[in-house]
């Protein structure tokens, strides 16, 4: 009779199907192209691009990060919370078995109404122990299912882990660059104010001579204070910065080691690619599709509650008042059953459920595809970028040494007294806000090129989330 019952379950498992939509990747508008190409870049998204600043120092920096980094230590405990739920929605797959033991004493009241009989002993005792099993038929698919979903929210998760690294190693090498450029900012400011300092003190001599007016003097001083007036604010910048970069860090605030120049960083090198290749690269975008993976599958679970529900259950043990017989095959205790569960009337709440479900799965879609567009824009934006800030960039270089040159031919001709001093200050001026102006496209150049890294989500990150940042969750 128990191997007869055995076969049943093992054919109605075998007859089982699995309900619900199996996934497909939603057809996708994909243009062929980028708006903007970059003829002259090499394909180096799936390297570790930082490295190509050329900075030990930065390298240093992210290793920290990667290491430290408080968000990025929250995102692989997510993940570890998630393959977590994923092994116990996944172990309902098979049968739960449990044991148990037991020892019992009772003594009941001798007096009374309910008194037991002359003979009969008042105090028991019992001995127990069980083995006991049980196990749902998953007939309809209703665990494989929900096994799917949770896998998928756990490859969701870490594709968010991902997105976590590729976000922090782009903001920490954005954060260095600027910082080394609001460096070179306040070394052009401090260069300028010491000049005209010293032009302020030769001044003041000519003045106190009588060879100058008063009205060259206090111009002449003007634009000594204007360039004091520079360096407070960059040296605030300056420390808002190290303070910024040393929370992504995973550090208090405090000073950040330099290493090259901003104008000695090496801009890194780029191509994009095919827009196809966002799909597989990108971790916004693979774990938007693995979230509608896993709202795929929840609809074949909210569709198998309209069927019958099939659970094995037994127990086998032993039961004696006595614990030198509880072994003993008089004192077996044993059971099984096989219980079926049909909905007849509900009341629409399993059609609400599927109807739900189905709703969801539509969301993922839409969010699915809104993701992919954003990848595009992003790429087409970071391409845009990098390309008319390098051009940009290669004027204002242009301007700086014209304006030097303006500087020199001014002042030659101010002290030959072919010119006022205004034309001096003019230049002086221009040059000074030109070279602070390069400086700052510098930064913008190489932010844009970071950004564009980030943009295409090169998979450099799957690396670094195996090799550097999973080690933190050890």
């Amino acid at each position: 009779m128990r191997n007869l019952v055995f076969a049943f379950m093992l054919a109605l498992m075998g007859a089982g199907c699995t309900l619900g939509p199996d996934y497909v990747r939603p057809d996708l508008d994909m243009p062929s192209s980028w708006r903007v190409e970059d003829g002259e870049a090499r394909n180096l998204a799936d390297t570790a691009w930082w490295g190509q600043f050329g900075d030990p120092v930065l390298d240093g920096l992210i290793d920290t990060a990667l290491k430290e980094n408080k968000d990025l230590l929250i995102a692989a405990k997510r993940v570890e919370e998630f393959e977590a739920r994923y092994g116990i929605v996944r172990a309902d797959l098979f049968p739960q078995v449990g044991a148990g033991a037991s020892y019992t004493r009772e003594q009941v009241t001798r007096e009374g109404e309910n008194k037991p009989g002359p003979g009969v002993a008042t105090l028991t005792e019992t001995y127990s122990t069980s083995l006991n099993a049980a196990w749902e038929i998953d007939l309809w698919g209703r665990i494989r299912r929900s096994t799917e979903a949770a896998r998928a929210q756990l490859m969701a998760t870490e594709e968010a882990r991902r997105g976590v690294i590729l976000t922090l190693v782009s903001d920490v090498a954005s954060a260095y660059v600027n910082l080394r450029g609001l460096d070179r900012q306040l070394e052009i400011a401090r260069d300028t104010a010491k000049s005209r300092e010293e032009s302020f003190r030769i001044f003041q001599e000519r003045y106190d001579g009588g060879i100058i007016s008063l009205l060259e003097l206090t111009q002449n001083k003007s634009q000594y204070e204007e360039a004091l007036s520079r360096i407070p604010p960059i040296e605030r910048a300056i420390a808002l910065q190290e303070n910024g970069l040393a929370v992504l860090l995973g550090q208090n605030p405090a000073p950040i080691p330099r290493g090259l120049t901003i104008d000695e960083l090496t801009a890194p090198a780029i191509t994009a690619g095919l827009p196809s290749d966002l799909l597989e690269r990108r971790p916004d975008v693979r774990q938007a599709e693995q979230t509608l993976v896993a709202a795929n599958a929840q609809i074949g679970v909210a569709k198998a509650a309209y069927f019958p529900a099939i659970s094995l259950t037994g127990l086998f043990g032993f039961a004696s008042d006595d614990l030198t017989d509880l072994f003993r095959s008089s004192a077996q205790v044993w059971n099984y059953s096989a219980p079926l569960t049909v909905p007849i009337f509900t009341a629409g709440k399993i059609s609400g459920g599927v109807k739900a479900a189905e709703a969801v799965q539509q969301q993922a879609v839409i969010a699915y595809m809104q993701s992919v567009q954003n990848a595009f824009r992003e790429v087409n934006d970071a391409l845009a970028d990098q390309r008319q800030t390098g051009l940009q960039l290669e004027a204002l270089g242009r301007q700086v040494g014209s304006l030097r040159q303006y500087d020199e031919i001014a002042r030659l001709r101010y002290d030959e007294g072919y010119t006022d001093f205004l034309t001096v200050l003019d230049a002086e001026r221009s040059l000074f806000n030109a070279e602070l102006s390069h400086t700052q496209t510098r930064v913008q150049f190489h932010q844009a090129r970071i950004g564009l890294y980030k943009a295409v989500g090169g998979g450099w990150s799957a690396a670094v989330a195996a090799d550097g940042a999973g080690t933190q969750a050890e």
